[in-house]
């Protein structure tokens, strides 16, 4: 196309019954930024010396924060200045999970029209009734959104939403956000020529079983260009937080125990979602949780009362901050550092050391303002994790309010403390009141010239943060091209690639592996039993084949007679343990506390704490949360007996065992059942098939260790990396940190020394 100073197109989306995609304009200035707006949105186009800008408050001049010629930081300042109270605390504001379209009921519900959304009916990319309130009347500008039906439907959604944004206010577009949404559907098969729904990726765990990152980086550019053609300008991501404390529940979404580790990855990670400048390919990165949240007691996590606390019994707290200050904040691309943190919601025991207050890390001032502000000099966005600002009512609901420590608070002075410990914004909360109630709770403490000041302080990070990814100019999609980027084939590739990289081979006896003819394979189907996710919603037991059988059968031929095989295939997961605490105990007399299990079998805990660190609630009338001598049993105990009982089929022929999993594991049950053992950190049925078969020669490395028993997890302690005996399988090799094999045996490089401080 041919450029000139005013070159418009218009680009007319999907028309349905209901409503329409708004028609809006591009104008592409030579030598300058190409902006583009809605008509119907009310704003009009200044002209200055052969230039075009947006006038976005419709005031007919040229305001500083409208002029795109100038830097971020001061159209940031301009336009705090010009805000209200009440629009700053807008910005202060992020939504809850927003799905696309809003489900039916549940916790993801919209309405449309006042009416649930109803197929072949309702337009998917309309906005929802409550996404309309919370833009005009709370002036809210930061979206979580969660599944979307199409990349399409996404991207069509985002400009009615940048169009609704640009018609109200002063102009300001929304900020869109995700968690992370690169995982794998294990059963897809991957086709080098097709694309998909969209690029699927090992889990952070998994990438840093490659110790490389090179690759993440690469990831992390790959995935900035998905979000923004899905019109996504913040990931919610990376979590660096060093799984030091093995039962964690949260360990999946980590790069395993490595400080050094986690930070060069974390490090890779935000300059791959930045870029190496501040633009249109950028995605703001809001790297979590401070100062660390891998150190719950028992493993329990902080989602939940009964996990609110980390503990140092190591004193290691500051090797949990590198992640941060050696990676995050020292990007090597010229953003500098991630624009965003989250802090944890735990409360970091013992570890304020200037007003020595127990109360969770948002709430924190030394955390925020003297540790993370004042000594390591972080200026972006510090965000709440999401429901920290709401009320506490159940010692194990994942939906519950999670002020920690300050559970005695209003919702107004929880808002107020947040605020002046240094937040500057709300994780999950759409509602504008208790926030400007808050406000006023600071005037008659400090005076409205204070508050105000404050107020903008945070007004500024949050604005700047959004200029810099340039939806101030051009907020909007072409949808045919969201549809060409989001899945494309050189993505599909790219993350398949890396789920080679990613898998584990943790044992091959007699080299098994590869098996490079075409032999018959006996796959034993796998029970998984009933059970109930975070947020109430149940699956049914099932038993079924655990792995693609249609990929599996172009390279061998599959029995169901284990008689006839020439060897086993065993699919399974790493035991699912459970919260750690159990209301069946409370009944029974019981403080509620109980093991959280890495083993498959029923294990008593006879060598955890007589009395607990940590220990405290509003709903609990004790401190101590011991569960020494309690039992804890895991529901997928029918894992370990596939394994002994294909073993015994097998009557001494190979069983090779993969497993799936998203912590450290006991190995002394499965292990000498074992032929062979890949680990497998959520990777597509493929991946594993091809690597068995010989064509990827496994070269990946455990980022943690596998502990030789239970005893071994309770005597170690919570925050330190590196301090559990590993178990050590029939061919002699323990399982720790750094340790994986290839064709030739242990893989011997200079990635483990790198990492392993």
């Amino acid at each position: 196309m041919k450029k000139s100073t005013l070159t418009t197109l218009l680009l007319t989306g999907f028309v349905s019954a209901i409503a329409q995609e708004p028609v809006f304009k591009v104008i592409q200035n030579k030598g300058g930024k190409t902006i583009a707006y809605a008509p119907t949105s009310g704003v009009k186009i200044l002209t200055i010396n052969g230039l075009s800008f947006k006038d976005l408050n419709k005031n007919g001049k040229l305001d500083k924060y409208e002029d795109w010629r100038l830097a971020d930081d001061i159209r940031a300042k301009d336009l705090a200045s010009k805000l209200t109270v009440e629009q700053i605390a807008g910005l202060m504001l992020y939504s809850s999970h927003q799905s696309v379209p809003a489900r039916p009921g549940g916790y993801f519900a919209g309405t449309y029209g006042g009416k649930p959304f109803k197929a072949g009916e309702t337009d998917p990319s309309d906005l929802t009734d409550q996404q309309k309130k919370f833009l005009a009347e709370d002036n809210l500008r930061h979206v979580l959104i969660t599944t979307v039906q199409t990349p399409e439907i996404a991207a069509k959604w985002n400009n009615k939403m940048q169009a609704y944004c640009e018609s109200v206010g002063l102009g300001i577009p929304a900020n869109n956000s995700s968690d992370p949404r690169h995982g794998t559907k294990a059963k897809a098969e991957y086709d080098a020529a097709a694309g998909g729904e969209i690029s699927m990726w090992p889990s952070s765990l998994g990438m840093a079983a490659t110790f490389d990152p090179t690759l993440i980086e690469k990831f992390g550019k790959i995935a900035a260009a998905e979000y923004r053609a899905l019109g996504i300008t913040t990931a919610l991501s990376p979590q660096v937080d060093i799984a030091t404390e093995p039962r964690w529940g949260r360990f999946n979404g980590t790069f395993g125990e490595s400080p050094w580790l986690s930070a060069a990855m974390g490090q890779a990670y935000c300059d791959g979602f930045q870029s190496s400048v501040w633009g249109a390919k950028s995605v703001n990165a809001m790297v979590k949780h401070w100062p660390g949240g891998g150190a719950g007691e028992a493993g329990r996590d902080a989602h939940y009362a009964n996990g609110k606390f980390a503990v140092y019994p190591g004193n290691n707290f500051d090797a949990h901050l590198i992640p941060f200050t050696q990676g995050a904040f020292k990007l090597k691309g010229q953003t500098k550092m991630a624009s965003a943190i989250m802090p944890y919601y735990t409360i970091s025991w013992n570890q304020d050391k200037k007003n020595h207050e127990n109360v969770a890390n948002n709430y924190n001032k030394y955390m925020i303002t003297d540790l993370l502000r004042t000594k390591y000099g972080y200026d972006g966005v510090v965000c709440t994790d999401w429901s920290v600002v709401a009320l506490h009512k159940a010692m194990d609901s994942f939906l519950d309010g999670k002020a920690w420590g300050v559970e005695n608070l209003s919702l107004v002075e929880l808002h107020y403390k947040a605020l002046m410990a240094g937040v500057d914004q709300y994780g999950g909360n759409n509602n504008i009141k208790p926030l400007l109630e808050a406000y006023e709770m600071g005037i008659k403490e400090h005076g409205e010239a204070k508050m105000r000041a404050r107020m903008e302080q945070s007004a500024v990070r949050l604005l700047k943060n959004i200029f810099r990814v340039g939806v101030f100019e051009n907020p909007y999609l072409n949808t045919e091209e969201t549809k060409a980027i989001v899945g494309k084939p050189e993505f599909m590739k790219a993350g398949y690639e890396a789920q080679l990289k990613s898998i584990v081979m943790l044992k091959n006896q007699a080299k098994t592996l590869p098996i490079t003819t075409k032999k018959t394979v006996y796959v034993p189907k796998r029970f998984v039993a009933a059970s109930r996710n975070f947020l109430g919603m149940e699956t049914p037991a099932s038993e079924d084949y655990p792995v693609n059988l249609e990929i599996v059968k172009k390279h061998f031929n599959v029995t169901d007679n284990a008689e006839e095989a020439d060897f086993a295939l065993v699919f399974i997961e790493n035991p699912k343990a459970s919260i750690g605490y159990d209301k069946e105990d409370t009944k029974n007399g019981g403080n509620g506390y109980v093991p959280i299990s890495l083993q498959y079998s029923d294990y008593k805990a006879d060598d955890a704490r007589e009395v607990s660190i940590a220990g405290g609630d509003i709903l609990e009338n004790f401190t101590n949360r011991s569960y020494k001598g309690k039992t804890a049993k895991v529901p997928n105990i029918t894992d370990m007996q596939l394994v002994l009982n294909t073993k015994a089929k097998m009557k001494g022929k190979p069983v090779v065992v993969v497993v799936n999993t998203t912590n450290p594991m006991v190995f002394s049950e499965i292990e000498p059942s074992a032929s062979a053992i890949l680990l497998s950190f959520g990777v597509q049925d493929q991946a594993i098939i091809e690597t068995i078969v010989g064509k990827n020669e496994p070269s990946a490395l455990l980022p943690m260790q596998m502990p030789a028993n239970m005893s071994v997890v309770e005597k170690q302690a919570e925050d330190v990396p590196y301090d559990m005996t590993c178990h050590k399988d029939s061919e002699g090799n323990a399982y720790d940190f750094g340790f994986g094999l290839n064709w030739k045996g242990i893989i011997k490089d200079a990635r483990v020394a790198k990492y392993k401080k």
